[in-house]
């Protein structure tokens, strides 16, 4: 039972949790996120079909990541925190 009382006085003296991004600014860091995205899937469907395609996986890959994180921020600009 000590453990648990020091647990939970260890838990209330803990100061609150604040995000490193702040709130107000995730609406731009999804727009920041999500339109070089749209932008790569453009490219993506015009390049021209190479014989050693090196140039395919890198703009998927970029694509990918930055929709990855621009539909995070997205979702928690909403209030969906994941």
């Amino acid at each position: 039972m000590d453990d648990y009382q020091h647990a939970r006085a260890l838990h209330h003296s803990l100061p609150a949790f604040s995000p490193i991004v702040p709130t107000a600014l995730l609406p731009f860091a999804s727009a920041l996120f999500l339109l070089p995205t749209f932008a790569l899937a453009f490219y993506f469907s015009t390049l021209p079909k190479d014989k050693f395609a090196l140039r395919e996986p890198l703009v998927a890959v970029a694509a990918s990541i930055l929709g990855g994180f621009g539909v995070v921020a997205l979702f928690c600009s909403a209030g969906v925190y994941v």
